[in-house]
C-alpha cells in the first residue's frame, strides 16, 4: 500500500503548488508519482527512493529551468484589437480628430486621426496607431517617414 501514500504525497504537493506557484512543490508531486507508479509495480521502498529522488533532481534541473524561462516570456502573439494595431485600411469618411469612419480588416471602425491638426479625405490608406476603445487612432500613411 505505499504506492497510495505516495499519490496521497502528490496530491498534497500538487495543491501546495497551486498556492504557491513555486513549480518546485509541482515537480516534487510528479516525482511522487513516479514513485508510486514504482511502488505499484512491487519494486521495495529503497527503490521507490530511489526513483522519487531521481524525477525530483531531473525535474528541478532541467525542467523547472525552462518553464520558469517560458512563464517569464511575454507573449508575442497579439489577440483582440490588440492585434489590428499596425494594420492598414481605408477611409471611408474623411477622418479628423473629432472622428471618421475606416474600413479595417473586413469591417467598418469609428476612427480618429493621431495628430489632431490633420484631415484625413476619404480614399486614403492610414496606418492604425492604437485602439481606444471602438476607436481606431490613426495615422495617414504617406505621412510616415
Amino acid at each position: 500500500m505505499t504506492w497510495l501514500a505516495w499519490l496521497v504525497a502528490a496530491a498534497v504537493l500538487g495543491v501546495a503548488e497551486f498556492f504557491t506557484l513555486s513549480l518546485a512543490l509541482g515537480i516534487l508531486a510528479g516525482a511522487a508519482v513516479v514513485a508510486a507508479v514504482v511502488a505499484g509495480v512491487g519494486a521495495p521502498l529503497l527503490l521507490q527512493v530511489v526513483a522519487f529522488g531521481a524525477a525530483a533532481t531531473f525535474g528541478l534541473i532541467v525542467v523547472r529551468p525552462i518553464a520558469k524561462h517560458h512563464m517569464s516570456q511575454p507573449s508575442i502573439t497579439r489577440e483582440g484589437s490588440d492585434a489590428l494595431i499596425g494594420k492598414n485600411a481605408l477611409v471611408l469618411r474623411e477622418v479628423s480628430a473629432t472622428g471618421g469612419l475606416i474600413k479595417l480588416a473586413g469591417e467598418e471602425w469609428s476612427a480618429r486621426t493621431l495628430d489632431e491638426s490633420q484631415v484625413i479625405p476619404a480614399g486614403a490608406m492610414v496606418d492604425v496607431m492604437e485602439i481606444d476603445g471602438a476607436t481606431a487612432v490613426v495615422y495617414p500613411r504617406d505621412m510616415l517617414p
